[in-house]
């Protein structure tokens, strides 16, 4: 089975900075994708970032690109999302996900999802 957790939301000011960190357990020898997605009360999901299995692919959203890094560690078995310059628009429940051997950004590509992580941006 696999299985994703989330950490590192919170509160922050406007401009601030925070680091999400999603743990991945999955079979050894998986090769998958991870993307970060978030969602605000009342408003879809909507993509965030992606990287591949290699790390060696990324892709951004818009509302994020220039701001925001993707990584990972596969040695711990952990991808980051690194984001600066928050706004309050910023403020939802993020998501890791993963299952898709391609980084893709729509959610119903991803099979396995965490339980997401709060981040709330102050003005």
């Amino acid at each position: 089975q696999v299985r994703l957790v989330e950490s590192g939301g919170g509160l922050v000011q406007a401009g601030g900075s925070l680091r999400l960190s999603c743990a991945v357990f999955a079979p050894t020898f998986s090769r998958y994708a991870v993307g970060w997605f978030r969602q605000a009360p009342g408003k879809e999901r909507e993509f965030v970032a992606t990287i591949s299995w290699s790390g060696g692919i990324t892709y951004y959203a818009d509302s994020v690109k220039g701001r925001s890094t993707i990584s990972r560690d596969n040695i711990k078995s952990t991808v980051y999302l690194q984001m600066n310059s928050l706004k309050p628009e910023d403020t939802a429940v993020y998501y890791c996900a993963t299952g898709t051997p391609n980084p893709r950004y729509t959610d119903a590509e991803y099979k396995y999802w965490g339980p997401g992580t709060q981040v709330t941006v102050s003005s």
